[in-house]
């Protein structure tokens, strides 16, 4: 089965000007070290939150949340959450994660919640 953040994972990695996601050799080198073992937790979160950021808007907003869960949780009907589900496990996130109460998580508070994941620390980015 294909890891569902293929496409993203491809996308933050590629430094193609094309928009067109392809990797270079060096790209692949880079995704290569980041996903080893022998990377922090701080290269490893950092990289999850580019990973997760949809929008490369520089935080995790409810859409953000939203897509993250659908990823996880699978496209097809049967997996997927009501809209009265979707939102009770985002606010969960958010009253978790968002420390500054502004409705969105940044990669500070992204990598203050990731330091506490003892499964984190332990598997980091083995997708």
């Amino acid at each position: 089965q294909a890891n569902p953040f293929q496409h993203r994972i491809c996308r933050v990695f590629s430094t193609s000007e094309d928009s067109d996601d392809s990797m270079s050799f060096e790209d692949f080198l880079d995704m290569l070290s980041v996903f080893s073992d022998s990377a922090t937790s701080d290269i490893k979160s950092h990289y999850a939150f580019r990973i997760f950021d949809f929008d490369e808007d520089g935080i995790l907003d409810r859409k953000d949340l939203e897509q993250l869960v659908n990823c996880l949780t699978g496209q097809g009907e049967e997996s997927r959450l009501s809209s009265a589900e979707m939102e009770q496990l985002v606010q969960n996130i958010l009253e978790e994660s968002d420390i500054d109460k502004d409705g969105t998580i940044n990669l500070a508070e992204f990598q203050l919640v990731i330091s506490r994941s003892p499964d984190f620390a332990r598997y980091g980015l083995q997708w």
